[in-house]
């Protein structure tokens, strides 16, 4: 009997020591909270609100229940969103931009308080949007390609002022695709097309007056030649005259001798004979 009763006291014994280092093992975990590399936290105090101090890596302790901990990524994010803006001259361009943000450290618990965990997806599109449709207004259509790099300047300009705001850091912005309007795109097709018929009429235009210039200059050459034999033929008679002609029957009937099968029909007779017979 005495036995037994060693047992039992020595198990319950065993049981309560369990039990407690199990409750202070919950205890001292649930008084612990590891902030990662990259990371910072924010404590929220169920009497105090939101500490003002932030803080930073490591494993850090907690009064449970009392204190809660909200962790905030502080890496450099990308986010990119699309708006439709109008120009100045009323086109519809559509843009996208892309920035990398991220909060700024010091003023954590004041984004926790304002936006949350997610202030970043509350705050840049709205913002982004804004700035863009306000920056966009001021060009027109065809500025935004001409004018691209002051174009970004402004937003970027403008996209970090607004974001200081909310005490959100842009490291960079950038204007990552633009296309216009079917409209537009429509207009531009077509006076690209006008420009180039303009050019194939200018090209048309020169080479006629070049032909006309040829033809003034053939016509000079032609009249200085005929005014050169008249005055040759006013100067020697009309033996040049006869000259050239003996000399036009000779070439033509050297010409027609060398010809094979080629006939004639004298004047006095009607036969017909052969210029060369022995071929």
């Amino acid at each position: 009997m005495g036995s037994s009763q060693a047992a039992m006291s020595f198990l319950t014994n065993l049981a309560r020591a369990a039990f407690g280092l199990g409750a202070g093992a919950t205890i001292l975990n649930s008084s612990l909270f590891t902030v990662d590399g990259g990371q910072r936290a924010v404590l929220f105090d169920r009497f105090s609100g939101v500490i003002d101090d932030t803080v930073g890596e490591g494993t850090h302790f907690l009064i449970p229940w009392l204190q809660k901990p909200y962790i905030f990524d502080i890496r450099t994010k990308p986010h990119t969103f699309s708006s439709m803006s109008g120009t100045k001259d009323l086109q519809m361009v559509n843009l996208t931009l892309r920035v990398l943000s991220r909060p700024e450290v010091s003023r954590l618990p004041d984004i926790f308080k304002t936006l949350g965990l997610e202030y970043d997806e509350k705050v840049l599109p709205s913002i982004g949007n804004e700035v863009l449709k306000a920056v966009v207004a001021q060009f027109n259509a065809d500025q935004l390609l001409t004018e691209r790099p002051h174009v970004s300047a402004l937003v970027r300009d403008s996209l970090i002022r607004r974001a200081k705001d909310f005490n959100i850091v842009l490291d960079d912005v950038a204007i990552t695709h633009l296309s216009y309007g079917a409209e537009f795109s429509k207009a531009v097709e077509q006076k690209q097309v006008a420009q180039q018929e303009a050019e194939r009429s200018k090209f048309v235009v020169a080479k006629a007056e070049q032909e006309r210039r040829a033809a003034i200059i053939r016509a000079e050459g032609e009249s200085e030649s005929a005014k050169l034999i008249s005055d040759a033929t006013a100067a020697a008679g009309m033996g040049l005259i006869e000259l050239r002609r003996i000399e036009a029957s000779r070439e033509i009937s050297s010409t027609l001798a060398k010809t094979p099968n080629v006939m004639y029909l004298p004047k006095e007779n009607n036969m017909l004979l052969g210029l060369n017979p022995g071929r």
